[in-house]
Formats: C-alpha cells, sequence, structure tokens
C-alpha cells in the first residue's frame, strides 16, 4: 500500500494552495485596481481641483442680482405719465406637480386668466430636445404660465399650495393714462430695452442701477442669509419732470379725435407751447398707440408724425421772406406791392410770378399777410435776393433738427440756392420747393411770439431724486436771435390781421383775445405733380398777441370734405385751435382785454413811404 495513500487528508491539503500563476493575476489585478483608483483620486483632487471646486461652488453658492426700479415720469405739475410696479412671474415645474394637485388647475386658470388646458399642456411638459439635431433631451424644471401677475393675485395663486407653482418677482412699466401722450413716452419692451420717446431720451437717469448679493443654499435651493458674502444694494433710477401739462395735454387729444371723426384724415399733429421758454405743454398725435400694449399697435401708429413727416408748409412760411424784407430795411408794413403784375424784371430776365385765388391789386405789405398774396410774398422774396432768402430761412430753423431729443425727427428739405432753378425764388416764399416738419413750423412761429429770438423746443424740465430735490435742470435754451424785437411786433400785428374778419382765419378767433397766426393749405405731390384733391391743411398762431403766453400748431393731412370742397387751413385747422384755445384760457386763467377798441388788430404798424 501506498505511503502517501495512507495520509490522512492528504487530498484536501492540497487544495488549500493555489498555482502562482492564479496568485500572480489577482494580485495584480486588485494591485491595479487600487491604482486606478488612487490615480483617478490624484487626477481629481490634484490636476482638476480647481474646476470640480468651482462647481461644487456654483452649486452651493447662490448668486442673486436685485433690479433697480425704473424711476417715474411725472407732468408739470406731478401727475403720474409712467411708473413702475412690482409684478410677479408664474411658472411651473412640471416634475414637482402632485395629481392630487390637478384638481385645483381649474382656480389656477381663473386666477391668472387663461384656459385650463394651458396649465393642464405646461404640467405635462416633462422634457424638451436640445441641440442642433434635437437629440440630446432635458428635463424641463419651469414652464411659464403668465409673466405678469398682480401680487394680491400671486397670493391668491399661493393659498392653494400647488406643489411645483410658483413665481418670480420683477419690476414692469405701467401707463397709467394708456394712450395719453404716447409719442412722447414712448415705452420699455419686453426685454426692458427702453424705445423711443423720454423712455430713451433720459434711460441714462430712469434705469437706476442694478445690485447684486451672493450667499449660499441649502439641499433644497434655498438662499440662507447668515453666509451672505458679498452684497452690492441697487441704486433705484431718477424721476423725470415732463414740461407737458396732463390737462392741456387731455385737451389736445380730445381734439385730434373730433378732427378724425370729422375729416377722416391720413393724420394729425397738434403742438402747444409757452414761446418764451420753449417748453412743449402739449403734443399728440392721431394715429397713437397705448404703450402698456404697444405690441399690439402698427409701427406707423409708433410714428411721433410731429417730429417725423415732412410737408410744404405753404403760406404758413411766409412769414420767412416778409420778415426777412422788413428786418433788411428793405420794406415797410405800410409799404405797396403791386400783386396785379404776373411777372417781373429782374437782371436781364422775366420771372413769372405764382397767381393769387383772387385777384387782389395794389395792397400792402400788411395786406400781403393779411390776404396770403403768393405774388406778393414772391416780389419780397424776389427783393431779398437767393441768399439772403435763404439765410434767413436757415435762421428760421428750416433746413435742420430742432434738436427736440427723442430720435426719428428728421431735417425736412431746404437747398442751397446753388441749386435752386428758375422758379424756386418766387416759390420759396410763398412756402413750395421747401419740405419741414410740424415742430420745426412751430418754432418758427413761437420765434416771432418771443420777440425774435428762437428758442430751442423742450420736453424735459427737470430730473430729481425721490426726495423731489432737483438732481439735473433743463433751463430754456435760447438758439439766436432771427429779426428784431421791432420787427416781430410789426409782423404780429399783421397775423393779429389775419385772424381778423377781413382774414383768412377768422375762424381762430378767440373772444376777448387777440390772435396772431397764419394759415396753409398745401397741394400733396402725387406721382411728381401736384394733386387737387389731396392736401395738407394747417394753421399757426399764438396768443394773446400782445403778451404771448400759447403757440399752437394745428396740422391735418388729406382732411376729407364733404361734396369733394378742398380742406383749407382756415376751415380744418383753425377751428381746432380756437377749441383748444378757449379751453386753455378757461383752465390757466387768463384774463380777456378789458377793451377791444385799442387791439392790435385796430392799430395801424409803422409805415414808410411807398415803394
Amino acid at each position: 500500500m501506498d505511503h502517501k495513500e495512507s495520509l490522512p487528508g492528504h487530498g484536501r491539503m492540497k487544495s488549500l494552495f493555489i498555482s502562482p500563476f492564479r496568485f500572480y493575476l489577482i494580485f495584480f489585478a486588485v494591485s491595479f485596481a487600487f491604482c486606478s483608483l488612487g490615480g483617478r483620486l490624484v487626477y481629481l483632487q490634484v490636476f482638476k481641483s480647481d474646476g470640480y471646486s468651482k462647481l461644487a461652488n456654483g452649486a452651493r453658492k447662490n448668486f442673486i442680482e436685485v433690479k433697480a426700479r425704473r424711476g417715474d415720469v411725472v407732468d408739470s405739475k406731478g401727475n403720474l405719465l409712467a411708473t413702475t410696479r412690482s409684478v410677479v412671474e408664474v411658472g411651473i415645474d412640471p416634475h414637482s406637480v402632485n395629481p392630487s394637485s390637478r384638481m385645483k388647475f381649474g382656480q389656477l386658470a381663473n386666477l391668472l386668466d387663461i384656459p385650463v388646458k394651458d396649465v393642464t399642456a405646461a404640467s405635462e411638459k416633462l422634457t424638451r430636445r436640445v441641440g442642433l439635431e434635437g437629440k440630446e433631451i432635458r428635463e424641463v424644471r419651469w414652464v411659464k404660465l403668465k409673466e405678469e401677475v398682480s401680487e394680491d393675485v400671486y397670493r391668491e395663486i399661493q393659498k392653494l399650495e400647488i406643489k411645483g407653482v410658483y413665481g418670480n418677482y420683477k419690476h414692469s412699466r405701467l401707463y397709467p393714462n394708456r394712450r395719453m401722450a404716447s409719442h412722447l413716452l414712448g415705452f420699455v419692451n419686453k426685454e426692458g430695452t427702453p424705445a423711443m420717446g423720454v423712455e430713451r431720451y433720459a434711460d441714462y437717469y430712469l434705469k437706476g442701477q442694478d445690485g447684486w448679493r451672493e450667499s449660499e443654499r441649502d439641499g433644497r435651493r434655498r438662499e440662507m442669509p447668515q453666509h451672505r458674502s458679498f452684497e452690492v444694494s441697487q441704486r433705484d433710477g431718477l424721476n423725470v419732470e415732463l414740461s407737458i401739462d396732463r390737462m392741456i395735454q387731455d385737451m389736445v387729444e380730445s381734439e385730434l379725435k373730433a378732427i378724425v371723426e370729422e375729416y377722416e384724415p391720413v393724420s394729425a399733429s397738434i403742438i402747444v407751447s409757452d414761446p418764451r421758454t420753449g417748453y412743449v405743454l402739449a403734443l399728440g398725435n392721431a394715429p397713437d398707440f397705448d404703450p402698456n400694449l404697444f405690441y399690439e399697435s402698427e409701427l406707423g401708429d409708433q410714428r411721433n408724425r410731429a417730429l417725423s413727416d415732412v410737408y410744404e408748409p405753404g403760406s404758413t412760411f411766409k412769414i420767412v421772406a416778409v420778415s426777412g424784407a422788413m428786418n433788411e430795411g428793405l420794406v415797410a408794413p405800410s409799404d405797396i406791392v403791386d400783386c396785379s403784375v404776373a411777372s417781373v424784371q429782374r437782371g436781364s430776365r422775366i420771372m413769372r410770378l405764382p397767381s393769387d385765388d383772387h385777384a387782389l391789386g395794389r395792397i400792402t405789405v400788411s395786406e400781403v399777410v393779411q390776404k396770403s398774396s403768393n405774388r406778393g410774398a414772391a416780389q419780397l422774396g424776389l427783393l431779398l435776393g437767393s441768399q439772403r432768402l435763404y439765410e434767413y430761412c436757415k435762421a428760421f430753423g428750416f433746413g435742420a433738427s430742432t434738436n427736440f431729443g427723442i430720435g426719428g425727427e428728421r431735417n425736412g428739405v431746404l437747398h442751397h440756392p446753388k441749386r435752386w432753378d428758375g422758379l424756386t425764388i418766387t416759390r420759396l416764399p410763398m412756402g413750395h420747393a421747401v419740405s419741414a416738419t410740424p415742430m420745426q413750423v412751430h418754432a418758427s412761429i413761437s420765434s416771432v411770439a418771443n420777440q425774435g429770438i428762437l428758442m430751442r423746443p423742450q420736453f424735459i424740465k427737470r430730473v430729481f431724486d425721490a426726495e423731489g430735490k432737483t438732481v439735473v435742470p433743463f433751463k430754456p435754451k435760447p438758439v439766436r436771435r432771427v429779426v428784431s424785437s421791432a420787427v416781430s411786433e410789426d409782423l404780429t400785428k399783421m397775423l393779429v390781421s389775419v385772424v381778423s374778419v377781413e382774414g383768412t382765419a377768422r375762424r381762430a378767433r378767440l373772444s376777448g383775445f387777440d390772435v396772431a397766426g397764419k394759415t396753409g393749405t398745401t397741394k400733396k405731390l402725387v406721382e411728381g405733380r401736384y394733386s387737387n384733391r389731396h392736401h395738407i391743411a394747417s394753421f399757426v398762431g399764438f396768443f394773446p398777441a400782445e403778451d404771448p403766453r400759447i403757440v399752437m400748431t394745428v396740422v391735418v393731412d388729406e382732411p376729407k370734405m364733404k361734396n369733394g370742397l378742398t380742406g383749407y387751413g382756415g376751415v380744418v385747422a383753425a377751428p381746432a385751435f380756437s377749441s383748444i384755445g378757449r379751453k386753455i384760457i378757461g383752465y390757466m386763467g387768463l384774463k380777456p382785454k378789458p377793451s377791444r377798441q385799442q387791439s392790435l388788430a385796430n392799430r395801424p404798424p409803422g409805415g414808410r413811404s411807398a415803394l
């Protein structure tokens, strides 16, 4: 019997040992695993420590931007025109909604004033595709239900206790008077960018400076104020006071509505200002828009036509040639102009004169203005000469922006004499061969009312802080002297005669007050020719003539008259001037003259020998 076989348990002892190959295989496998893990830890903790530290800090740190409140806009009496309110943007986290909460979706939809199906659809939007090809799928943790909800409504929503429905507080711009002064106010769009009007012009003062704070948040992503490390307070925006008077603005816009209803024009503009300061008291355009719902209006309705639309001013432009000739000492108000002639000799050339609506014969310079004689104005233009006529046009502000400041303003067209043709010298004095904005025409007549000094039109009076202290004043800005005060006074007397029973603007009269003004009726250019069916009616004037407090310009584009009649400025625009003027007189408490016997209309202007 073999000895090995006789030893008990010999087979079991042999099984306790493994082969060297298996031993080393297991040893190296375990060593490799630990080395790999250690290498990975070294890689993450040493080489990638900065990146993962930032990632960890980003998950723990909480950076909150604190939006500054945009300043208010008020009128000259402190009435609110634009303000900022706190609203809540309400949304839902589809992954956090409990099935039991769906029973409250109807109540939620009623509070938000949206269909129930919109809430249901938002709660079911769990994922979305991202990337150029849409291959990557991500969870949706926020679906907006309504952009702006009042705080009171949001408190009612919170009482429903629907898990996953929450809101973010933000600022929203509000225009409490809706359409009032919309072209002057402008608006702030959904991205918070100001567009047009004072919102854009004064954005530097209104917007303020945003603040921020950095703290830590817990596992539920709630801020832990005790761990705030940095905090910069926001600085709310300053407030802006306009020169606009809300009451006068309302008068203007009510009259614009009446004009639209009666004449159905393409557009209409009315400007009211103080000639002594250049401050605009009211400015309105039709059509207009609601700044609260700017996205619902057409872009054309948002255009400030008083600054952007140009037209041939027509007879309102005659004050340039008349005042220029008087300022140069070439004529006096009582000098005679022969308006019966159809042409005049100018050097070796014979110049054809424009025609008048009625034969006027030999009339005074004052009557040239009163009767709105085209031939008379043309002869005064010839007397001035091309260069001096051009310089007076520039002095009155034509051909250049008034620097009103809110954008969109056009320069108009005033060609240099080198570009004039043979007819320009006789057509320019009657308001042809030139184009201007309503604001330019308004500024020119204001200079006559202001003793011959052209003022820059402005609509901002000051910028002030929360305590009412003025931070930036916007003082009246004289531009230049256009004509002498004596010429301005003589021209005012002529313009008063225009608004008399014998003048072309008798419908602009105001009981107890002398009104100085000028009508304008211009044919529009259609396909390169003056149209007999398309007109622009206008009237510019001021009162009281002896001490002007109010200057007003009314421009109506293509008024539609009954029976196909022409919409003359004296018929369409002058009555609007009178209607607003009567209301302003009552509002401002202006006192009429005690006696009409000594009115400017009845006082003869200073005279010289006849031509």
